[in-house]
């Protein structure tokens, strides 16, 4: 009786320390996620979804910002982030200039980078 005891306080530890580290693993993982949000809030980043369009007279790609109804419509959006649905962190300047399509207004990104 004895082993078996022993044996099954052995699996019993076994399986309580394999899921604290797995959580302690998706907390630590979800802190850094905040940490750089945080960060690059504080350095002037928006947080946006990249939208494709197909629509004549459209703008091909606007940028959706997290959390505000503003549509931006970057006329200096390099080809590797030409894919709808990624989500990125970018600055950027209004430009003042006719709009390309109705539903965003014109900007040039300064600095983007693809969010994780």
């Amino acid at each position: 009786m004895s082993i078996l005891n022993k044996t099954l306080a052995g699996l019993f530890m076994v399986l309580t320390f394999s899921c604290t580290c797995k959580k302690t693993v998706i907390e630590a993982k979800n802190e850094s996620d905040t940490v750089t949000e945080t960060k690059m809030l504080e350095a002037g980043f928006k947080k946006a979804t990249i939208v494709a369009s197909t629509v004549k007279g459209d703008c091909p790609y606007t940028l959706k910002v997290d959390g505000e109804n503003n549509l931006f419509d970057p006329i200096n959006l390099e080809e590797t982030y030409k894919s709808s649905g990624m989500q990125v962190w970018f600055t950027y300047h209004p430009l003042r200039m006719m709009n390309r399509c109705e539903k965003a207004n014109p900007i040039e990104i300064v600095e983007m980078r693809k969010a994780n």
